[in-house]
């Protein structure tokens, strides 16, 4: 639990400490930096900015001067007030606190680079009856070496060449102490996405033996890796939200705070490269769900100047404080259904 509760902590600060970063760059007054909402628990002043933790550990603000959420007509035009930027410097503002959730997940991605990251090997475990593997002689234990030419690592390399490659394909393959070269042609069949889609691809009918090998990346592969992981993450993470609004995922798969302190727990367990993993995924989320453009999120607001920029003027005030309004109810509304949500899981009424 205070492992849970530190991690969230952590990415609330980083992200918050994005937006304060930003809006000092731009000479923009913060008058309270919080981590957590409601009650100031602890609170210190330091120049112009009051630092606190309040009572609510789910999520956090950076009150700027002339910009709070909370009373959208608290607005000021002094020169050191969000409201006196020009809408290119408020969208910049706007976009570092997500900005920065992406930048801790890809510093993450990189320390997990260097700790080693554990990956199945391809090692074959199941050949299925009647597959393409079946019939070109595979056998349980047999690892794939390479395909096409192109050397395999690791378990993840192998399906991406054999659904993208056209015709039969060559596999070098260890077996025991001798060293094998197959040719066999996938035959297309069905599978399922990992959103539990039925598509057809073209398949060899093998399954890992859960056999592991640990990678490690340093210098300029770190940095790759780091790059690709981030990217993998923000794609599955708006591919999930797609999903969901076609309605191929449950609502009831959404989970909210009781998940993620019962997953990042079980993470801490597993050791610090489980837990770093975990906690570049949840980063990565929290900078694609503040994108979204929904009033009172960082995308929301990002919408509004975009409009001011596009109209040349802002929106009228009962539009955007109706709008701001609406935003929150439908986030207070999610939070609320996502925490619900949780306690039917674990009370077990969804099995």
């Amino acid at each position: 639990m205070l492992i849970s509760l530190l991690v969230l902590s952590f990415l609330i600060f980083f992200h918050e400490l994005g937006h304060f970063l930003a809006a000092r760059f731009f000479g923009v007054k913060v008058e309270v930096f919080s981590i957590g909402f409601g009650k100031k628990i602890l609170k210190r002043r330091w120049g112009d900015t009051e630092y606190c933790l309040s009572a609510i550990p789910l999520g956090g603000y950076v009150q700027m001067k002339g910009q709070d959420d909370s009373n959208p007509t608290n607005t000021s035009l002094d020169a050191d007030s969000y409201g006196a930027k020009t809408p290119l410097q408020r969208i910049a503002i706007l976009f570092a606190g997500p900005f920065a959730n992406f930048l801790l997940a890809f510093l993450l991605y990189i320390a997990i680079a260097s700790l080693g990251v554990l990956k199945l090997a391809p090692q074959i475990g199941v050949v299925s009856e009647g597959s393409a593997a079946s019939a070109a002689g595979l056998m349980e234990k047999d690892r794939i070496v390479a395909i096409n030419g192109t050397s395999i690592r690791i378990w993840d390399e192998i399906k991406p060449i054999v659904t993208q490659t056209q015709g039969s394909i060559s596999l070098l393959v260890e077996r025991a102490d001798e060293t094998l070269l197959l040719s066999l042609t996938p035959k297309l069949s069905q599978s399922q996405t990992l959103f539990g889609e039925a598509i057809q691809e073209r398949l060899i009918g093998i399954s890992p033996s859960g056999e592991t090998v640990t990678l490690t990346f340093s210098g300029v592969q770190s940095l790759g890796f780091a790059w690709h992981e981030t990217v993998r993450a923000a794609t599955l993470i708006v591919q999930s939200l797609q999903k969901m609004i076609e309605g191929v995922i449950s609502p009831k798969e959404m989970g909210g705070v009781i998940s993620i302190v019962q997953i990042t727990s079980s993470a801490a367990d597993a050791g610090i490269v489980t837990l770093f993993m975990l906690t570049a995924l949840i980063s990565v989320n929290l900078g694609v769900l503040n994108l979204l453009p929904i009033p009172a999120l960082d995308g929301g607001h990002i919408m509004f100047n975009l409009y001011e920029i596009i109209m040349r003027k802002p929106p009228k005030e009962a539009v955007y404080i109706k709008m701001t309004y609406a935003g929150w109810a439908l986030l207070l509304s999610l939070m609320a259904f996502t925490i619900i949500n949780d306690i039917l899981r674990l009370s077990g009424a969804y099995q």
